[in-house]
C-alpha cells in the first residue's frame, strides 16, 4: 500500500487509513486554537519546578526562570514548527515522513519510540486529571473512576480528532484563556515570598526542559498540520499559539509554586485557595483531556506507520485501553524530569535530521514515502550522534544510566559546565553532520 497524495479527500474527518490524502480545512484560527489549548496543561503548572528549580541545582533567579522558560519555549516551538512544516507540504503525517528520511523498515525506529512516548504522556495526562479532580473533591471520586473516564472521552475525542479541533477553537480556548487570566491576575497581586539562596548555575538545565517539554511535540506536529491549508499559515498558528501559551503556563506555574514555597505537591492550593479559584481550576481540569487525546490520536497515527490497513479508529481504541489501564497504577510525577530530559536526548537530534535532510537533502527533490521506499541506513548516523552529545551535556538523574555516562565523561576529558546546552549542542551536532552527508551524497 502507498501514500498516493493525487488522490483528494472530500469530507471533513481525518482519514481512517494511511494512503488516503487528508482534507486541506485547518485555517489560522484553528491550528492557533488547537496549539493554544496544548501549550497550557496541569503538567505545565507542576513540571514549572525543574524549571524553578531543575534536578540536582540550586534555584534559579525568578528573572532566570523566566528567562529559561521563554528561551526553551522559543527555541522548542521553533523545531516543532519545522517539523510540522514537513507534514503540510507532504500531507503525510509524522512517523509516514520518516519512510522518507530512514527508509519504510527503518522507519518503524522512531515510530516505536514515539509510541512509548505518546503513551507515557498519555499517562502522565490522565494521572494529572485525575489529581486535579482530587483537589477540587477533596479526594472524595476515587481515583480509578476518574482515570477510566477522562481514558473513555479521550479515546472517543480521537475518533472524530476534527471535530474535536472545531470545538476547541469555537469554545474551550476562550474559557482557558479566561480561567488563565484570572489566576494570573490574582496570583500577581500577591506579594512574592523570599526565594532565599539562588544561584544561576542550572540556566541551561532548565532551558532544556522548556524546550523538551515543546519538542516532545515534534513526532504529533505532522498529525495536525497536514490539515493546514499551507504549510506557512499552519507553521505560524503553531509557533505563535503554543509559544504563548506555553510560556504563560510555565510562568503562572512558578508563581504559584513560589506562594507555597517549592513544593509541587502543594500547588494546587495556590489556585484553590483564590476567591471562586475552583471554579476556573475545574475549567483547566477539564480541558486537560485534549492532551490525553491528542496523545491517544498520535500513538494511532505512529502505529498506522507499521499497519497501514488498520483502520486508524480501531488503533485509537485499543491505545485508549492500555494508556487508561496503565494510569490506574501511577499516582505521581517522581520520574517527570527524568522523562523529558530521555524525551529530549531522542526528539531534539532526530528533528535536525529531519528537518535539514528535507529542505536541503533528498527532500528537496521528493522524498519517498510508500511501503517500498528504500533504507537509508547512512541518516541514523546523524541521529546518533545527536543522542550521544545529549547524554554527554545531560545524563539525566537515573543513577545506572548516569554513571555510564559519567565514566564516558571522563574517559575523553569532556565535562558540561553551567552554559552547557544538552538540546542546543545535539541539535546542531546532528544537523552538522546530516549537512555532511547531504553534502558527500550530492558529490556522488
Amino acid at each position: 500500500m502507498t501514500i498516493d497524495l493525487s488522490k483528494s479527500r472530500t469530507g471533513q474527518e481525518a482519514p481512517l487509513l494511511l494512503s488516503t490524502e487528508p482534507p486541506r480545512t485547518f485555517g489560522f484560527t484553528d491550528q492557533a486554537a488547537f496549539w493554544t489549548n496544548l501549550g497550557v496543561s496541569l503538567i505545565g503548572f507542576t513540571g514549572a519546578i525543574y524549571v524553578l528549580q531543575p534536578a540536582g541545582y540550586a534555584r534559579l533567579p525568578l528573572i532566570g526562570a523566566i528567562l529559561a522558560t521563554v528561551v526553551g519555549t522559543l527555541i522548542g516551538t521553533s523545531m516543532v514548527a519545522a517539523a510540522g512544516a514537513v507534514g503540510a507540504r507532504t500531507g503525510a503525517p509524522a512517523m509516514a515522513n520518516f519512510r522518507g528520511l530512514f527508509g519504510t523498515k527503518l522507519s518503524g525506529l522512531p515510530t516505536i519510540a514515539n509510541v512509548v512516548q505518546c503513551i507515557g504522556w498519555g499517562v502522565y495526562e490522565l494521572t494529572v486529571i485525575a489529581a486535579g479532580i482530587a483537589a477540587l473533591t477533596d479526594g472524595r471520586v476515587p481515583h480509578a473512576v476518574v482515570v477510566i473516564a477522562a481514558g473513555a472521552l479521550s479515546t472517543v475525542m480521537a475518533i472524530w480528532p476534527m471535530h474535536v479541533v472545531g470545538i476547541l477553537r469555537k469554545y474551550v480556548t476562550v474559557a482557558v484563556g479566561i480561567a488563565m487570566l484570572y489566576f494570573t491576575v490574582q496570583l500577581v497581586r500577591q506579594p512574592l515570598p523570599d526565594m532565599g539562596e539562588t544561584s544561576w548555575s542550572g540556566f541551561f538545565p532548565a532551558v532544556d526542559t522548556a524546550l523538551a517539554v515543546a519538542v516532545s511535540f515534534v513526532p504529533l506536529a505532522a498529525d495536525y498540520m497536514r490539515h493546514s491549508k499551507s504549510a506557512k499559515v499552519g507553521s505560524a498558528a503553531m509557533f505563535v499559539g503554543y509559544s504563548v501559551a506555553q510560556i504563560w503556563c510555565y510562568l503562572l506555574g512558578i508563581v504559584a509554586l513560589l506562594h507555597v514555597d517549592g513544593d509541587p505537591n502543594r500547588l494546587f492550593d495556590s489556585f484553590l485557595g483564590i476567591t471562586a479559584g475552583w471554579v476556573f481550576f475545574a475549567v483547566l481540569v477539564l480541558r486537560e483531556t485534549d492532551q490525553s487525546f491528542a496523545n491517544v490520536y498520535s500513538t494511532a497515527m505512529s502505529l498506522q506507520n507499521l499497519l497501514p490497513r488498520v483502520d486508524r479508529r480501531i488503533l485509537a481504541g485499543v491505545v485508549g485501553v492500555v494508556a487508561t489501564v496503565a494510569a490506574l497504577f501511577v499516582t505521581d510525577f517522581s520520574n517527570y524530569a527524568n522523562f523529558l530530559l530521555l524525551i529530549g536526548s531522542v526528539f531534539v537530534p532526530l528533528t535536525a535530521v529531519l528537518v535539514v535532510d528535507f529542505f536541503f537533502g533528498k527532500g528537496r527533490t521528493g522524498w519517498n514515502l510508500t511501503d517500498s521506499s528504500p533504507a537509508r541506513p547512512i541518516m541514523l548516523l546523524p541521529w546518533v550522534i545527536g543522542f550521544v552529545v545529549y547524554q554527554l551535556c545531560n545524563p539525566g538523574s537515573v543513577q545506572w544510566w548516569a554513571s555510564r555516562w559519567i565514566q564516558v565523561q571522563d574517559a575523553i576529558g569532556v565535562h558540561p559546565t553551567w552554559w552547557t546546552s544538552a538540546s542546543l549542542f545535539s541539535f546542531v551536532a546532528a544537523g552538522a553532520a546530516t549537512g555532511l552527508v547531504v553534502v558527500v551524497s550530492r558529490k556522488r
